[in-house]
């Protein structure tokens, strides 16, 4: 395990992110309103010395990677395994109590009970994300070329919580923490001499 510094912020709003419908890994764009949240928190992070930037494949993240990464020469790496969580046959759906469209009834111990959630059609389990998060994260403390290094991760609400439990070394039932992250908020991890440990979580700087 190396020394190093750890930014993960999650993407600026959409508008499924608006409408409060499932998104998943349905490649949906930022809204405008997502961007200029993206631009605050670009000046937020303005002098952080970032060496290195890692993404989801999925636009909004790698558009919010680029916009805080701004003119920096810096490397930006794709990564499926920070990708956002597969909500399968529900993407796309609403999940606001007006307009709530997902066949199952309990659709919502996705956020209350994760410990009782049940994976749509063709979609992820919390344990399927923790795992593939957690997999990309070994591979990043453990990569000697990261020694020393300020690194950005820019993903998605449900996947930033999948790493966090993982980092955190949670219980399912804790998967949702502190809650979700507001769109472009950030966790901060530092490691130390061996040590790992959350130096801040959901902040934001808008």
């Amino acid at each position: 395990m190396y020394d190093m510094t750890v930014y993960i912020v999650r993407h600026g709003e959409t508008d499924y992110n608006k409408e409060k419908r499932l998104q998943g890994e349905i490649d949906i764009p930022m809204n405008e309103y997502g961007r200029e949240l993206a631009r605050l928190t670009a000046a937020g992070l303005a002098d952080v010395p970032f060496d290195k930037a890692f993404s989801s494949p999925l636009g909004r993240a790698k558009e919010t990677a680029k916009t805080i990464l701004g003119d920096r020469q810096v490397p930006l790496f794709e990564d499926s395994r920070i990708v956002e969580i597969s909500l399968g046959e529900y993407e796309g759906l609403y999940f606001s109590e007006e307009n709530y469209n997902i066949p199952d009834p309990d659709f919502m111990k996705f956020f209350d009970e994760p410990q009782n959630y049940r994976t749509p059609p063709k979609g992820e389990s919390f344990f399927d994300v923790i795992n593939r998060t957690g997999a990309f994260w070994e591979e990043l403390i453990h990569d000697a070329s990261n020694e020393g290094k300020t690194i950005l991760v820019t993903s998605h609400g449900a996947t930033i919580r999948g790493l966090l439990t993982y980092i955190q070394k949670l219980p399912i039932e804790q998967y949702w923490g502190s809650g979700l992250f507001k769109n472009c908020a950030a966790a901060i991890v530092e490691i130390k001499d061996g040590q790992v440990q959350l130096i801040a979580e959901g902040k934001v700087y808008y």
